[in-house]
């Protein structure tokens, strides 16, 4: 039932164009980001990844598009084999979307990309969120995270920022007519209010900190020979007094 109301949003004019924003920024970053292989997590129905040049891509999901069948929070993937994962409202949609990142971390090899879309709380869209109206409605009945809640997570797992934007400034009307009136908002949105975009994006990569082991300077440091010089020299002048203090007997008597 949720999927079905989800689906027949995104086939309405307003969900068209959500989705017609976030394709063009996912085909702007995803064509620059190279390796060998790249997933989506969520809304299978949508090929984000389709200018990506990666030579295996897939989608994972509950819905019966994906292609690998699996909860986003428990991924049937090996650890550190995956070089790009998109999550394009995954995290708004699932209970513990802490957990999501988790794995999501645990997939990455060293250096891997993770682009993330979300819908941002403190805008004209963040609105229809709380209104009781549409609270239990899709998609406004997500658990929308904040952007500087949701860079706290990624810099906790040791990713870092390298680009994101926010878009749909316009009112989330429903009628194309009325957002078509308010598409001025649009042209000015990044420059005004850069911060209220209904939609924000963020590219983030996961860097791994190797440790290096600080040998000592024993050719720089003071003394050092002297001291294992003498305590050497002590060792063998008291296992030499040690012997001779316990002569054969029989050695006595012929001394004698």
């Amino acid at each position: 039932m949720i999927a079905q109301n989800a689906q027949r949003w995104f086939e309405s004019s307003l969900g068209q164009y959500l989705i017609d924003h976030e394709q063009r920024y996912f085909d702007c970053v995803v064509a620059d980001i190279f390796g060998y292989n790249a997933v989506q997590i969520g809304w299978p129905q949508f090929n984000f990844l389709r200018l990506n040049r990666m030579p295996f891509q897939f989608s994972i999901g509950l819905e019966d598009r994906a292609s690998l069948r699996a909860a986003a929070s428990f991924l049937p993937i090996q650890s550190s084999s995956i070089d790009l994962v998109i999550l394009p409202h995954t995290l708004e949609f699932n209970t513990n979307p802490h957990q999501i990142l988790r794995e999501v971390h645990r997939i990455l090899i060293p250096e891997g990309h993770i682009v993330i879309s979300g819908f941002n709380p403190f805008s004209l869209w963040g609105v229809r969120h709380y209104l009781k109206s549409t609270r239990h409605e899709f998609p406004w009945n997500g658990h929308f995270m904040t952007l500087s809640r949701l860079k706290d997570w990624l810099k906790l797992l040791d990713f870092e920022m390298a680009g994101g934007r926010l878009c749909c400034y316009v009112p989330p009307f429903k009628q194309a007519r009325w957002r078509q009136r308010f598409s001025f908002m649009e042209a000015a949105g990044d420059r005004w209010w850069p911060i209220s975009g209904g939609v924000y994006f963020l590219h983030a990569i996961k860097h791994m900190h190797g440790m290096r082991i600080i040998k000592p300077d024993w050719k720089n440091c003071p003394d050092t020979e002297k001291k294992i010089v003498s305590v050497t020299q002590r060792i063998n002048e008291a296992s030499i007094e040690e012997h001779s203090s316990k002569r054969h007997p029989m050695t006595d008597l012929s001394e004698r």
